[in-house]
């Protein structure tokens, strides 16, 4: 009996040093410079190469891949759904450990590859636009800021700072061909329709993201034909920094329009210090590219949970965009 209790005593102490020297070498590779070394991920900067926007999701995601040391693949895909898709299809025949994927395609088309991606043990992250339902199904988490409330919010916060006529003309940009990447836009325009104002939607297709002057005839054709306009909503950030070029084609000065939007740039700060902008919402696109690749590297290496991260910061308006104006002009915010 000495004997045993002797091996026993012997074996706990060998399972207590292993545990430890465990737990001491998991402590070590967190600790160190480039803990998610050797993990593979693809990311998904959702634009073009330099547009405004997609610049800055792709510069957070190169700041979380050299602070953790993941080994970052970056696709660019003009903001066009049908090739995200298929890039998304692409990357998962490569088997990467995780992606981090724009959501724009929304729930249907992405949740068969979601159900290839789990079936393959590729971890999955999703950015700017939410899938829920596929999330729901597969797992993932969600990057970004809450679509539809955050349109509602602009809108009401446009409402609460201007003095606008009952009954004015509105006009909202958005991509209506797509509910999904539009409901932000949608969330705008039911606010001031709710509070009687008169709304008029114009299409703005994925393509004036990558060249916003291509959306000049529309805009400025909109703005001819509604000369009572007294606030346009742009879609994005990339349209917002183009404001005086779509308010100049229609014979326009600066604050004759109030113009508002989503998003923060160089431009859009110039925009506010020549009075072309008056309103913007943050969703800190920064944070869209750093938190996905933090969160797979988390999930690849030590096996947490997914990171759902609402990135909508508020408002940025003539009263404050200075306070931010340092961090948009290097393309940080």
């Amino acid at each position: 009996m000495r004997v045993k209790r002797q091996h026993l005593i012997g074996l706990f102490l060998i399972i207590a040093l292993f545990v430890s020297l465990m737990s001491v070498t998991a402590q070590d590779e967190l600790d160190g410079p480039q803990w998610c070394s050797g993990v593979n991920i693809r990311f998904f900067a959702g634009g073009t190469e330099g547009d405004a926007f997609a610049t800055i999701v792709y510069r957070g995601a190169l700041a979380a891949a050299r602070d953790t040391g993941a080994n970052v693949e970056y696709v660019f895909s003009g903001w066009d759904s049908p090739t995200m898709v298929q890039q998304l299809r692409e990357a998962i025949a490569t088997q990467p450990d995780g992606i981090a994927m724009m959501g724009h395609p929304g729930d249907d088309a992405i949740m068969p590859l979601a159900a290839d991606a789990a079936a393959a043990g590729i971890k999955m992250m999703y950015q700017n636009v939410d899938v829920p339902l596929v999330r729901a199904a597969y797992g993932g988490g969600y990057v970004g800021a809450q679509l539809g409330p955050q349109g509602r919010a602009l809108g009401e916060e446009a409402i609460r700072q201007f003095d606008l006529a009952p009954g004015a003309t509105i006009l909202v940009l958005a991509n209506v061909t797509d509910a999904n990447r539009a409901q932000r836009e949608l969330g705008t325009a039911a606010a001031f329709e709710e509070a009687g104002f008169n709304v008029v939607m114009v299409d703005s297709p994925p393509d004036w993201a990558a060249d916003p002057n291509l959306g000049i005839p529309a805009i400025s054709a909109a703005l001819l034909n509604n000369p009572d306009t007294a606030l346009i909503v742009f879609s994005g950030g990339q349209l917002l920094g183009n404001t005086p070029a779509f308010l100049q084609a229609a014979g326009k000065n600066p604050g004759e329009v109030i113009a508002i939007g989503f998003d923060t740039s160089e431009l859009i700060i110039q925009n506010f210090r020549d009075g072309w902008v008056q309103l913007t919402s943050d969703q800190q696109p920064w944070l869209q590219g750093y938190m996905p690749v933090l969160s797979l590297c988390q999930q690849v290496k030590f096996g947490l949970g997914a990171l759902n991260v609402d990135t909508g910061a508020g408002f940025i308006d003539t009263s404050n965009f200075e306070q931010v104006a340092e961090l948009a002009i290097a393309g940080l915010r």
